[in-house]
């Protein structure tokens, strides 16, 4: 997978299609990103302590890492990714401005 954790990314499928944001956690074994303010859901929580009350909470839930598209932080516009190796070490490459990420 060549997303990381701190992403910029751009959301391209489903109902939240246009909409940015980071990428908080991935998993690389299932391929799943989880976009901080995007693919919300509703979660009800039961209360903790007696006298207390239940709540609903706001869940960003995982998706698939084929469904956004990094955002290049140097020419700020969505790109695949390419990969260069050079004796020392390994890069991420934007396929539109051609510059390491």
């Amino acid at each position: 997978m060549k997303l990381k954790k701190g992403d910029q990314v751009l959301i391209m499928k489903g109902k939240d299609r246009g909409k940015k944001g980071k990428i908080t956690s991935v998993n690389p074994e299932r391929e799943l990103v989880v976009v901080e303010g995007v693919n919300i859901r509703k979660k009800h929580v039961r209360p903790k302590k007696s006298g207390e009350k239940g709540q609903i909470v706001e869940v960003s839930v995982p998706m698939a890492s084929a469904n956004v598209k990094l955002i290049c932080p140097k020419c700020s516009q969505p790109a695949r990714i390419g990969r260069k190796v050079t004796a020392e070490n390994k890069y991420r490459v934007c396929k539109k401005c051609g510059q390491e990420i």
